[in-house]
């Protein structure tokens, strides 16, 4: 048989496989999605519940007190968001009158320059009835997104548990799926996966202590007051999809609008924040993550957009550690090397060229 044609045969299996993979994780994101993150918070909380249990706990105390501890961070975070919340909830009839006052100058603006009467009362009064069914639309997504957050925080630490208390069960079906030979690199694999998940936690964590960093320097430079804390706030927020920093820049833009009685500083504000989130999805997030999981830049990009073009906000999230587990894998498997390559960061290295001079 060709070799070249037994080649095309076994590269357009592996796209027919990858085909259906993709097609199935669409289509199955209902059910995928909260198990993938069940699954990651398994294996970050492992060694916590191994080393209660060493301690002679048993398995089912040491998975509630470890998932406790997970519950509590997030409370954390969303009594913050609440905190912010009723803030804002203060200064909504102050911001409410500002608004008016602004739309009244725009007003008095356009008849000074136009000398046109009614038109721009026309136009305010058709943006007013546009943003009220924007408004509207916005609520009936965000009802559908927090309906879709709360089961998710209900199934998800249920499916955590169940990963954790069977966890033996798992690896005796992962290697019922693997060739004989590959039944001792397996723990090892499952070793460094759980190093790996552990170590994407803690890029996470660089990436919000360095983007509330630029966040509180480029308030700092603005002047707007409690630009450490607002900064900071703002970075930790974005953990929360959408609503987080949606609600955590509109404090701080809040807090300039109000002191400083001019639309420039809020403006600023927002274009300080727009800066650094594409910072931070550009080169932050890849860069720091990347070099955590030991993952090329380019190969976390497209783990980021296939992600999103996927499962959505919780793709973004959960296709870098995928990408770091298929690098793992395919390091202990001969034919998967190229791959390995691949996804690997280049590691700087001289390299000699020689240079023959022409007779």
């Amino acid at each position: 048989m060709n070799p070249n044609h037994t080649a095309l045969q076994s590269y357009l299996k592996l796209l027919q496989i990858t085909l259906l993979t993709v097609a199935l994780m669409y289509f199955g994101k209902g059910l995928l999605i909260p198990l993938s993150f069940s699954l990651l918070l398994a294996l970050i909380l492992y060694p916590v519940c191994n080393w209660l249990e060493k301690h002679r706990l048993n398995r089912i105390v040491a998975i509630a007190i470890s998932i406790i501890i997970v519950i509590i961070f997030f409370a954390v975070i969303i009594w913050l968001l609440l905190w912010q919340v009723a803030y804002l909830k203060d200064d909504l009839p102050f911001l409410t009158q500002k608004i008016k006052d602004a739309l009244q100058q725009l007003q008095q603006w356009f008849y000074k320059n136009t000398g046109i009467v009614g038109l721009e009362t026309t136009w305010i009064e058709n943006t007013a009835r546009s943003s009220g069914s924007s408004v509207s639309t916005l609520i009936q997504s965000l009802f559908k997104s927090v309906s879709s957050i709360l089961f998710s925080l209900f199934i998800i630490p249920v499916f955590t548990a169940l990963f954790l208390y069977h966890r033996e069960q798992f690896v005796r079906f992962l290697q019922s799926l693997t060739a004989e030979k590959y039944h001792a690199r397996l723990q090892t694999i499952l070793h460094e996966t759980s190093y790996t998940y552990y170590k994407y936690i803690v890029g996470l964590i660089k990436v919000y202590l360095v983007v509330g960093t630029l966040n509180s320097i480029g308030l700092l430079l603005l002047g707007v007051d409690h630009a450490i804390l607002f900064g900071m706030l703002t970075a930790f927020m974005t953990m929360i999809p959408y609503v987080g920093i949606i609600i955590s820049s509109m404090l701080p833009i809040t807090v300039a609008w109000v002191t400083t009685n001019s639309l420039l500083y809020p403006l600023g504000v927002i274009a300080i924040f727009a800066f650094v989130q594409y910072l931070e999805n550009s080169v932050i997030f890849p860069k720091i993550v990347g070099q955590q999981l030991n993952v090329s830049s380019w190969a976390i990009l497209v783990a980021l957009i296939a992600g999103g073009i996927v499962w959505g906000v919780s793709g973004m999230v959960l296709f870098m550690p995928f990408v770091a587990i298929l690098k793992i894998i395919s390091g202990y498997i001969e034919e998967w090397k190229p791959l390995n390559i691949l996804l690997s960061r280049e590691e700087k290295q001289k390299t000699k060229r020689i240079i023959k001079s022409p007779k």
